[in-house]
């Protein structure tokens, strides 16, 4: 590949634009969404039960003092509503852009949805009920799934070093499964200030390179506008936070960057290029498998593991810079991964 020629450095510089683009206009429009958070006081709720029904008193000790300063939610809105003005505008691409707008879009929906009643709640585990929210994320994750795999005709993925497996209809289960899995590993790393917004955007920005490199550039632009939106976020974002995304953006974000890993053909380097993500989702699994069938025993003082590491006397910043080390030197272990194992 020359990135000499001018076509080459036209799409490098509508990628580059497009990235300082949503930048920009994320920071305009930053003003805006705050005047109405805190004039319609979006309040997130801190949790005060587990999901057993237990109550949170190790989360309580750690971040009550945190949540009496009210800290507005539902910011998710800035970035993929700069993300959607963008892509309509200069860069939406039946093949390309169509499928990942969607995702972010209809699952940022979603998620406005569960910040209002958490906003309104009195307490609990704040939000939408599990099942509703998971039935409506499963809907929406068989939809691109469907148009996958009858409208653009995918049925293949790439196997490290093995290249392309066709596996017909079974493509459809998988899209789900990454699509929802994806999307419930960022919502539950999304708990300390500036966390998620750090690993999104490098996570991001390994698939714009992937997506480059493969010719994607509808995509890579994509990823660029993700980046440059996500970047303004996090910016208001690192402790001691001005907003949290809530999940209309922690879902959406996830179920996006698993709609760009199935475009691009690397869905397997996914749980590498977003390993704390899995990390993270990983140990909250096992604390309630360990909570059920060891009678109520813990491998964590408290998950997901962000948390355990505040337990054990670690400050916030401490583990969210450490935890955006581990991301970025993961994510480009998956990108050299994904380019030497060969495969479209």
């Amino acid at each position: 590949m020359n990135i000499t020629n001018p076509e080459m450095i036209s799409q490098i510089l509508k990628i580059g634009l497009l990235s300082a683009g949503a930048f920009v206009l994320a920071m305009v429009l930053t003003p805006v969404y705050t005047h109405f958070a805190y004039k319609h006081e979006w309040w997130k709720k801190i949790r005060t039960k587990t999901v057993d029904g237990e109550k949170a008193k190790i989360f309580q000790k750690l971040h009550g003092e945190k949540h009496k300063r009210n800290i507005p939610t539902m910011a998710g809105v800035l970035i993929w509503g700069t993300v959607l003005i963008l892509t309509l505008f200069f860069n939406l691409d039946r093949s390309q852009t169509w499928l990942p707008l969607f995702a972010l879009v209809s699952v940022g929906i979603l998620g406005i949805f569960d910040d209002i009643i958490n906003v309104r709640s009195e307490g609990g585990v704040a939000g939408m009920k599990a099942k509703v929210k998971m039935s409506w994320l499963l809907l929406i994750a068989f939809l691109g799934a469907y148009w996958f795999y009858v409208k653009l005709g995918h049925n293949a993925i790439n196997i490290p070093f093995n290249g392309n497996l066709e596996v017909g209809w079974l493509y459809v289960p998988f899209f789900i499964l990454v699509f929802v899995a994806t999307a419930n590993a960022v919502n539950i790393t999304d708990g300390l200030d500036g966390l998620s917004g750090g690993l999104l955007a490098t996570s991001f920005f390994a698939y714009l390179v992937i997506a480059f490199f493969q010719g994607n550039y509808g995509i890579a632009a994509f990823c660029g506008t993700l980046v440059g939106a996500i970047l303004a976020y996090t910016w208001f974002n690192i402790y001691p936070a001005r907003f949290f995304m809530g999940d209309t953006g922690a879902i959406s974000l996830g179920a996006a960057l698993g709609v760009i890993a199935m475009l691009t053909n690397s869905a397997l380097v996914l749980p590498i290029i977003g390993l704390i993500f899995v990390v993270e989702a990983g140990s909250s699994l096992l604390q309630i498998i360990s909570w059920k069938a060891l009678k109520k025993k813990k491998i964590f003082i408290v998950a997901p593991i962000h948390h355990h590491f505040e337990a054990k006397g670690w400050p916030e910043t401490k583990v969210t810079m450490r935890f955006w080390i581990i991301g970025a030197f993961a994510a480009v272990l998956g990108v050299i991964l994904r380019f030497i194992s060969g495969g479209s």
